[in-house]
């Protein structure tokens, strides 16, 4: 890996991290003039395989994010898994943490995020810490099961969450024995999940971009659907205004996504990322502003670019891993995705295909929703597994015969 000096003649942006919100925001820096440096674990995570300025080393070596930091314009994230204590240190020495300490304590630590988020009068589930099992029998006996217990630090697509349907003290023992934090919550009856997702700079300027639905399989995000389908306009106002009064309360620097449920009486707060985020990868095509471009304006105090949508519908579909490794490689099945739908956007990750792991995603531009999540979808799985659900085949159209595909083009 490298860890040659960039140009000065634009900013350097550090980002902590290597991974595939790395790399995307490294596509992004091309096209500002900036150069993003990336601290990452190994050479092959995806954001060094793009990256010329890499710095080696863990999230959690300070000599590694003190190397990362010499000379940056600001210093910010694409994982939230960074000691407290490191981060001060690299504020106490003048590095312009993106978002700070302060904030971004309320993206790692759950208790924290609720009790803060709870004291401002914002709808979040009932909860409570958890240091015994009888503490879970008692929120329960309080608030009814099923009970949602989580680990308060780490944790994300599902992992660190565990749905107790009745007292499991084993359970609650073996956690609190390995040293995880624990949090209850109630069991939230919705009717889907949202995410509203804004930017905010050190200037205090702020930009929202239309409330999307995002669609859960297993407790990990699969499709997202921008705008949010018949969600009235005062409830998408009313989740960006939260978003908006976190970012500003919170004093967040930098991209902050708001993951929601939707309630029959309202909105009750989920999560918060403080970062790029999964629920904004539509807005690489779909958004005058894509969400890697905004966090980098963002944490360098430029103006905010406007978060319009380029099309009136947008879904985007992660590609996951496979039960098994197709025979046809990645570029062979590109090859016949693209034959059948030329307008279909991919975005792979360069990572290896392993089951249920984000390998990439795909963003789809429509003007009707059906039409064009099928789209997505399709070719999600395509790309996931070399197999068309809808049952058509390589051999069926343009790949074979030299038919028109759905551009008119043929090939």
């Amino acid at each position: 890996m490298s860890t040659s000096a960039p140009r000065r003649d634009f900013p350097v942006v550090g980002m902590v991290g290597g991974g595939q919100l790395a790399r995307m925001t490294h596509q992004a820096a091309i096209g500002l003039g900036q150069s993003l440096r990336v601290l990452a674990v190994k050479p092959d995570e995806p954001a060094p395989l793009v990256a010329p300025d890499v710095v080696p080393g863990g999230a959690d070596d300070l000599a590694a994010l003190e190397a990362l930091a010499v000379g940056c314009d600001a210093l910010t994230f694409d994982h939230e898994g960074v000691p407290q204590e490191h981060l001060r240190a690299l504020v106490a020495n003048g590095v312009p943490v993106r978002p700070h300490p302060d904030a971004l304590q309320h993206a790692q630590d759950k208790l924290v995020m609720r009790r803060r988020l709870s004291a401002m009068g914002l709808p979040v589930p009932a909860f409570a810490e958890i240091t015994t099992p009888e503490q879970v029998d008692a929120f329960a006996a309080e608030h009814g099961w099923p009970v949602v217990l989580k680990a308060a630090r780490g944790g994300y697509d599902g992992r660190g969450v565990w749905f107790l349907r009745d007292a499991d003290p084993d359970l609650v023992r073996e956690l609190l024995a390995a040293g995880t934090p624990l949090l209850a919550e109630e069991a939230v009856t919705m009717r889907r999940e949202l995410a509203a997702q804004v930017a905010r700079s050190p200037f205090g300027q702020a930009a929202a971009w239309p409330v999307v639905e995002t669609v859960q399989e297993a407790g990990q995000c699969v499709e997202v659907l921008a705008p949010a389908p018949d969600l009235a306009e005062e409830r998408a106002l009313e989740a960006q205004s939260l978003a908006l009064r976190i970012a500003q309360e919170l004093d967040v620097t930098g991209l902050l996504a708001v993951e929601l449920f939707e309630t029959d009486s309202g909105l009750v707060i989920n999560e918060l990322a403080m970062r790029p985020h999964n629920s904004g990868h539509w807005t690489i095509e779909g958004a005058r502003t894509s969400q890697f471009e905004q966090h980098l304006r963002a944490v360098l105090d430029y103006p905010l670019g406007t978060t319009t949508m380029t099309a009136p519908v947008v879904v985007m579909a992660n590609v996951l891993g496979a039960d098994r490794t197709p025979e046809m490689s990645v570029d062979e099945r590109i090859h016949h995705l693209f034959a059948r739908f030329p307008d279909v956007k991919v975005h792979l990750y360069g990572k290896g295909e392993r089951p249920l792991r984000k390998v990439g995603h795909v963003n789809v531009l429509g003007t009707d929703l059906a039409e064009t999540r099928r789209k997505a979808v399709l070719a999600a799985q395509w790309l996931s597994t070399a197999e068309w659900t809808d049952g058509w085949s390589v051999h069926d159209g343009a790949a074979a015969a030299g038919a028109p595909t759905e551009a008119g083009a043929r090939v």
